[in-house]
């Protein structure tokens, strides 16, 4: 366990990863140092609140000597590990890494870590609710909300953690290693922060560097990308969706999940499946759920997959598939008028995540996109839009990119607010069609964050309900 007494800290980042992780800091005795980019007015009340507990804050920028002169520099999830700062101190050899390394330094239980482009935060929640109904006491954190940190400074006894990690975690990571690792999926992200898209997915597979023979990788086995990207891992595999013959995980067929798994009896099989619970019940009813898409059916057999490898029970994973309501702003059913369905999938910051929402739909849909260009290529959603979407609005930052690749597949216009933008995808809409915000840009040209967004529609959808299409002026469907 790490010394941290008398040490002094510099922590990047004041969001609520860097709040965690200055507060578990100064609690053992360390002088810390907290830096960002935002000024004192930007940041309200959390100013006066480190003040109070005697951090230090250095805002509207970061100064090289505050970093060169650190014992340990811990950067928050939004920092790049590459600005100029904390390479200078990483050649004059000040040690640098991220929350959930530091985090990891001081948990002792068994860590269940699922990362990919999308889904993660949808099988993660399964994932923590399948092991709590399993009788196991959980905490879900990582990038789902809750610092892992706050686990670690915190009282609460764990039998398990589940942690959602993003790509920006495990770029700083050292030893970091989960006992099972969950990978879904890798498409195009981030390419706004990574070099390229190597890079992106190189950063994903590190969650298995450290594993060894006796952990667990849960795997895409319908990605060839992830498949070939972890050819070469230590750790056990199971993989979902699509088994190859002699391969151990889970099948969805026909709205069931089916396992397979070989002896584990045998010499030098460490893997250990509890066969038992199986000796009646040898799949998983998915007809019930309410998750929307394939894909989404592909999440439930990751979870309930990695749910089955860190202890939990079938009943209780059965149980669970029938309850899970989704996720806010992703996908999340918002309301139906005058027979138009209203979804809120803010969550949807890149391409591959509005290509999987547009596809769940057998109605024609209305979308809405927009916000913060994160790199992505737009033109890789021709196709979908052309079948699924017989109108496109578009806000934000990256309109005229997403206008350049998209207009001449589908009408297209372009809007200045949200509230804007529901009021004409509901007036363009007929009886039976679907107004679907999936953005594929990141939020922050507009918002603070894509809850931020979401709600933002969501309030701006309620202030239709009620209204009639020729309360909003002519018509404009095309």
């Amino acid at each position: 366990m790490m010394e941290l007494s008398q040490k002094n800290i510099v922590v990047v980042g004041l969001g609520v990863t860097g709040i965690a992780v200055a507060r578990f800091m100064s609690n053992r005795g360390a002088t810390v140092i907290v830096t960002d980019t935002a000024s004192e007015s930007d940041l309200g009340s959390n100013v006066q609140k480190f003040q109070a507990a005697g951090i230090s804050l250095e805002l509207g920028g970061h100064r090289s000597e505050t970093f060169t002169k650190a014992d340990l520099i811990v950067l928050s999830p939004g920092v790049s590990h590459t600005i100029k700062p904390v390479l200078q101190a990483r050649d004059q050899g000040v040690p640098v890494m991220g929350e959930i390394e530091l985090a990891s330094r001081f948990i002792r239980q068994p860590v269940v870590a699922v990362t990919g482009t999308n889904g993660k935060t949808t099988t993660t929640e399964l994932l923590g609710d399948m092991l709590k109904r399993s009788g196991l006491k959980v905490f879900v954190g990582g990038n789902i909300g809750n610092p892992l940190i706050d686990y670690a400074g915190g009282k609460q006894e764990a039998d398990v953690i589940v942690a959602e990690i993003s790509s920006f975690q495990l770029d700083t990571i050292e030893t970091f290693k989960p006992h099972v690792g969950v990978l879904l999926n890798i498409t195009a992200d981030h390419l706004d922060r990574y070099p390229d898209f190597e890079a992106y997915a190189a950063s994903k597979i590190r969650l298995f560097e450290n594993q060894q023979t006796n952990d667990i990788a849960v795997l895409n086995g319908s990605d060839p990308l992830v498949r070939s990207l972890t050819e070469g891992i230590r750790s056990k595999k199971l993989y979902y969706d699509s088994l190859n013959n002699n391969e151990e995980g889970a099948l969805y067929y026909e709205k069931r999940v089916t396992f397979r798994f070989m002896d584990s009896s045998g010499p030098g099989n460490q893997f250990r499946i509890p066969h038992s619970a199986f000796r009646n019940q040898l799949s998983l009813d998915l007809s019930k759920i309410k998750l929307a898409g394939r894909h989404n059916l592909e999440n439930a057999c990751a979870a309930a997959l990695a749910a089955l490898a860190a202890g939990g029970q079938p009943d209780a994973i059965q149980s669970t598939l029938n309850r899970y309501q989704g996720s806010a702003h992703r996908m999340e059913y918002v309301a139906t008028i005058d027979d138009v369905d209203l979804y809120n999938d803010s969550k949807a910051t890149n391409v591959d995540a509005v290509m999987r929402a547009v596809e769940c739909f057998s109605k024609p849909v209305i979308l809405i996109m927009g916000g913060l260009d994160k790199g992505g290529n737009f033109k890789e959603l021709r196709k979908s839009v052309s079948r699924h979407v017989k109108k496109l609005f578009v806000m934000g930052q990256a309109t005229d990119l997403i206008r350049s690749a998209l207009e001449d597949t589908v009408s297209t216009a372009t809007v200045t607010s949200m509230a804007d933008a529901a009021q004409q995808a509901y007036q363009a809409s007929s009886p039976g069609d679907v107004v679907l915000l999936s953005p594929g840009c990141a939020s922050f040209d507009m918002y603070d964050n894509y809850g931020q967004r979401g709600n933002d529609f969501k309030e701006s959808v309620a202030m239709l309900n009620g209204r009639t299409r020729h309360e909003f002026g002519p018509t404009n469907r095309k």
